[in-house]
């Protein structure tokens, strides 16, 4: 028998995730990039995170920097910039994790399963051929083969250079 550690999620799984002041979509500071925060990419448009609590590894949130929460409210210049980057990101995942598919989407309001409703984002979600096993149906518990950092670390150096 195989065991399956993934600790570092115990406490999303469990609610007591400590929470964030402020928006998670508008990071503290002015950097580009920032690890302890998993912003991988920052403009004046766009921002990129991995996302803290994924479905699977790679699991990326894209989002304009302006406070909206809905997609009929992007500019036009907003708009091809946050299409430009979910491009982007996914060129990306697919050179470094090698998925065999995505769900690229976005939730508009609470009752679509926004988590974060009043910020627009899209999440980019990487997908393998099996990537679901009896654990998520089971225990409301997913498995992640990665940890976070390590992905961090495999997708930054791309992401830093498309600010180049």
């Amino acid at each position: 028998m195989k065991t399956l550690w993934t600790p570092w999620r115990m406490e999303h799984v469990l609610g007591k995730a400590p929470k964030t002041s402020g928006c998670i979509f508008e990071p503290d500071g002015h950097a580009f990039a920032d690890k302890k925060q998993l912003l991988l990419y920052r403009d004046t448009l766009v921002v990129v995170l991995l996302n803290r609590y994924p479905y699977c590894n790679g699991h990326l949130l894209v989002a304009p920097i302006r406070h909206i929460p809905c997609i009929t409210e992007l500019s036009q210049q907003e708009s091809a910039a946050v299409m430009e980057m979910i491009k982007k990101a996914t060129a990306l995942l697919s050179k470094h994790l090698a998925p065999d598919g995505f769900n690229i989407g976005c939730n508009i309001g609470m009752i679509a399963g926004a988590g974060i409703a009043d910020h627009l984002h899209f999440h980019i979600v990487p997908r393998w051929n099996g990537d679901h096993n009896f654990i998520t149906v089971l225990a409301d518990t997913r498995t992640i083969p990665e940890h976070i950092e390590i992905t961090f670390d495999r997708l930054a150096p791309d992401f830093l250079s498309l600010n180049k």
